[in-house]
Parts: C-alpha cells; sequence; structure tokens
C-alpha cells in the first residue's frame, strides 16, 4: 500500500510542474490569437481560440490532479525534473500542432506535430505547405515555439508561473541546462529570459531598418525582423517565407542574423559573465575556444575546396562561411537552395558541413549538436593523458579546464561528455541508414541525419510533404533527444517501463 501511495504521489507531482507548463503555453497562444485579430484573419482567430480552449483545459485537469503538490509543498526529486521535461514536450508538441491542422497548410497531424517539434527543438525543418500565404497568426506562432524553445518552456515556467523553489533546480536540469547564474535557480531563469528580451528588442530593431533600407515596407519589415530574430537567436532556421534568408537578397541583412546566431550559440552563463564586466571570459572559456578551433578549420576547408566555384571573396563569404557558421551554430538558415550542396559542393563540402553539425554550439545555449563543452573537455582528457604517459611517474600533475570557472579534469566530467557524443553519434547513425533504407543516396540520409541530430534544419532535399511517415517518426524523436540531450528521455521511459511492469506483476498475481 506504501507502494502504491508513493506511485499516486510521484504522479501528483509530474502532472502538476507538467500542468504549469502546459498553461504556459496556452497564455503564449494568446499573441498569435491578438495578431490575427489585429490583422483580420478571422479563420486563424477561431483556430487559436479552439486550441487555448484545448490547451487549458489539457492544463487545469492535470492541476487538478497535481493539487496536493502545492498544497502541501512535496519536495521534487530528481526523477521528477526530468519527468516533467520529457512528458511536458511530448504533450506540449501535440497541443500546439492544433493550430497548423486547422490552418489547412499541413496534410496530417503527423506533419504539424513535425513542424512544432522543430520549432521547440530549435531544429527549423519545415513540412507546412506554401509559406508564403499562411497568415500572419501562424507566422507568428511558429516563431514563438522556436524562441521558446530555445530558452526552453521549464525555464518559461520557473520564470512565471511557478512560485515553489523547492526542487526547482531538478525541472531546470531537466531540459539540459545545468549553468547557475545566480545561486537561486529561478533567478537563474529570469536572468536567461532577460538576457533574451534585451536581444530581441535590439536585433528586431536592427532587422526592422534593415529591412526598410533593402525596400520592405515599414509593417512587413517589422514583422520579418521579429520573425528573423527569433529563428537567428534561437538557433532556429524558420523563417517567414519559402526561400528563407534568400528571400531578402541582402548581404548586410545576413550579417545581422549571422551577429545573432553567433551570439544565440553562446552559453547563458558567457553572456552575463561579460554582462558583469569580466570580457576576458569569451577568450579563456573552453568552449569558445573549442568553437573558434572548429569553426575556423572547417572554413578554411571549404574554402579551400570550393574557391573554384565561389571566385570572389564577398561570394565565399556569403556562400560558404555564412552557411558553415549557421551549421556550427545549429541555425540552419540557408542562402543557398538545398539541393546545391549536393550538385555544387561534393562530398567533401558535405562531410565538412556533417561534422560542423553535429559538434554544434555552447552547451545551456538555444543551439544544438555535441556542444564545444564536451568536445574541449575530451580533447583536454586526450592531451592530458598524453602527458602523463610522457611525464615522471612522481609528477602528479592535476588538470584544470576553465568553464566559467575552474574545474578539476575528472573522469566522471569525460566519461559523461563520451556519453552523450556517443549517443548524438548513434542516432545519427541510425538516421543515415534509415534514409537509406527508403532510397535517398548515402550522402543524402547522412546530410539530413547530421542535421535532425544536431537540431540544426538545413536541408539537402530529403525533408519533404512525401516523406515516408517512418522517417518523419523517427526525425521527431531525433529531434526531441537532441535537444532534450537523451537523459530526461531515458528517465521518461524507464518511469513508463517500470509501471508497465508493475502492471504485468499485478496481472500474474491475479
Amino acid at each position: 500500500m506504501d507502494n502504491l501511495k508513493v506511485r499516486f504521489l510521484n504522479l501528483k507531482i509530474i502532472c502538476y510542474y507538467t500542468g504549469c507548463i502546459i498553461i504556459g503555453i496556452a497564455l503564449l497562444m494568446v499573441i498569435p490569437l491578438v495578431t490575427s485579430l489585429v490583422s483580420s484573419e478571422w479563420n486563424p482567430v477561431l483556430d487559436f481560440l479552439i486550441s487555448i480552449a484545448i490547451t487549458t483545459i489539457a492544463g487545469l485537469l492535470l492541476l487538478i490532479i497535481g493539487r496536493e503538490t502545492r498544497e502541501n509543498k512535496i519536495f521534487v526529486q530528481w526523477k521528477h525534473g526530468f519527468i516533467v521535461a520529457a512528458l511536458s514536450w511530448i504533450i506540449l508538441m501535440v497541443l500546439s500542432a492544433i493550430p497548423y491542422k486547422l490552418s489547412g497548410h499541413n496534410n496530417s497531424l503527423l506533419d504539424s506535430c513535425f513542424d512544432v517539434m522543430s520549432g521547440f527543438t530549435t531544429t527549423g525543418l519545415v513540412l507546412t505547405q506554401d509559406l508564403d500565404h499562411i497568415s500572419l497568426g501562424l507566422n507568428m506562432w511558429r516563431h514563438i515555439l522556436t524562441f521558446v524553445g530555445g530558452q526552453g518552456m521549464v525555464v518559461l515556467a520557473l520564470s512565471f508561473l511557478v512560485k515553489e523553489n523547492s526542487g526547482a533546480y531538478k525541472l531546470y536540469v531537466g531540459e539540459a541546462k545545468d549553468i547557475g547564474l545566480v545561486p537561486n535557480v529561478k533567478g537563474t531563469a529570469r536572468i536567461i529570459w532577460k538576457i533574451s528580451m534585451v536581444y530581441l528588442i535590439a536585433g528586431t530593431s536592427a532587422l526592422w531598418i534593415n529591412g526598410m533600407l533593402i525596400g520592405l515596407e515599414p509593417i512587413p519589415a517589422f514583422f520579418h525582423g521579429l520573425f528573423m530574430f527569433a529563428s537567428s537567436w534561437s538557433t532556429g532556421g524558420f523563417a517567414p517565407n519559402t526561400q528563407n534568408i534568400m528571400y531578402y537578397h541582402s548581404f548586410s541583412y545576413e550579417i545581422v542574423t549571422l551577429v545573432f546566431f553567433l551570439l544565440g550559440s553562446l552559453n547563458f552563463g558567457i553572456h552575463y559573465t561579460i554582462w558583469q564586466g569580466n570580457k576576458k571570459e569569451i577568450i579563456k572559456n573552453i568552449e569558445t575556444q573549442s568553437f573558434m578551433i572548429t569553426v575556423f578549420l572547417s572554413s578554411v576547408f571549404l574554402v579551400i575546396a570550393l574557391s573554384k566555384i565561389y571566385p570572389d571573396s564577398i561570394s565565399v563569404f556569403r556562400r560558404i562561411v555564412y552557411n558553415v557558421l549557421s551549421a556550427h551554430t545549429t541555425t540552419g538558415l540557408g542562402n543557398i537552395y538545398a539541393r546545391q550542396f549536393a550538385l555544387e559542393w561534393g562530398d567533401f563540402g558535405i562531410l565538412i558541413m556533417i561534422i560542423a553539425m553535429l559538434i554544434g554550439g555552447s552547451a545551456c545555449s538555444t543551439a544544438g549538436g555535441f556542444k564545444g563543452l564536451r568536445v574541449g573537455v575530451i580533447f583536454k582528457s586526450i592531451v592530458s593523458d598524453v602527458r602523463k604517459l610522457l611525464s615522471s611517474e612522481r609528477n602528479m600533475r592535476i588538470y584544470k579546464y576553465h568553464h566559467i570557472k575552474d574545474y578539476v579534469l575528472e573522469d566522471g566530467a569525460v566519461k559523461s561528455s563520451a556519453l552523450i557524443i556517443i549517443c548524438y553519434i548513434v542516432t545519427f547513425t541510425i538516421g543515415t541508414a534509415l534514409g537509406t533504407y527508403y532510397g535517398y543516396s548515402f550522402v543524402d540520409s547522412a546530410f539530413e541525419a547530421a542535421s535532425v541530430t544536431g537540431n540544426v534544419g538545413l536541408s539537402i532535399g530529403v525533408t519533404s510533404m512525401s516523406m515516408p511517415s517512418v522517417m518523419k517518426v523517427y526525425y521527431i524523436i531525433v529531434m526531441y533527444l537532441g535537444r532534450l540531450e537523451f537523459l530526461s528521455v531515458f528517465a521518461l521511459i524507464g518511469y513508463l517501463l517500470g509501471g508497465i511492469k508493475r502492471l504485468c506483476l499485478k496481472i500474474r498475481e491475479s
């Protein structure tokens, strides 16, 4: 009986915090609703009213089930944090897909869920049809999803909706964030949002002005600036038009987006430290060192390989360096057509892009991929092991690395970094094999699998409405795993399997 009470208590805790996050998404739906109202888009208004009603009811039901959690201030454990993060993303995917499906621009609920997960995970791959003619309200919703997904739904809930401090850190870490900017985790969550909002104002203003300078009318220029900033800062890759960044035909517009997706790929801890006056952190940090080295090498190799295709320096920067940076920061904004990667860049160019997409940006940022921190830690461990072999046995030197502060290079940190990288490689390998099974070339399959695994969003032409449903489902799973960095999802699977096992035992006993 005691075990049964514990299980019910765990369920109530999970329901309560998941309900809080769902209510947060319902409130966010008010923004595209108002946008559609102001734009006199009456069908989207109805779509969002229906979506808000369904989402609110779902959130309130979960809050009612878990109300004992708040009333009795029940302690949140690590498993609760991981499970809430993983479960809330699945539920939110379905609820957030309702406006997509009702809009008529998606052929199925699966396609709608694909685009929502692509937004939440800041991937940027798109199955929505006729982007050039979707409503302003739906476009607003697409970019809200990618902006909020970059910061994290749990971070949103901790900032504004969850009053309790008990166990908040477990919820925060469950969403693949572990940086503590201040001692209070709610304070950390709010600082993350403050940083993002400051950049939101600056970035939207810069792109708005730039948009008007290149010929857009003031109101369209504002919305384009807002949407493209959300995609850049969140390293999301969505764009309000089918042609992505190519729609603007502007070098200056590309430069502004490049600045903000580079900033978005940096650890929030680095932003906060620099804001506090420690500007040397950007040079000393192992993540930025790793990022600078891999970006430099990737760019140099591709410039050498593709110099005959892009003969002048402006073309080299716009077509090669921009796309390398977009891939490496896992942004996915592309200024060449999808098939140009296959037809012009060749196998070597695609290989470099695959490596860049898999490495990704910084930990505790809006970027995906292995993360520069893990690459840096593993490289540092290899160097330290070589030095230990070459040094005297009496020399017991302690090796450290700098990430906001100095850390001792311990075996635990190296093993955890290696484990996550292995998980990424396994999902990438399965994705590549699945693509080849369904008839896509090995190179195309590998490129698309790397883009999905790293939450990038660049496409070589595989992702489309006609793609097999099995691949769509697998890509959704991979985007989800990559964004939450596996551990939260593993915790949820373990919790569900444990429940199924107990159910089977009860059936046998009866």
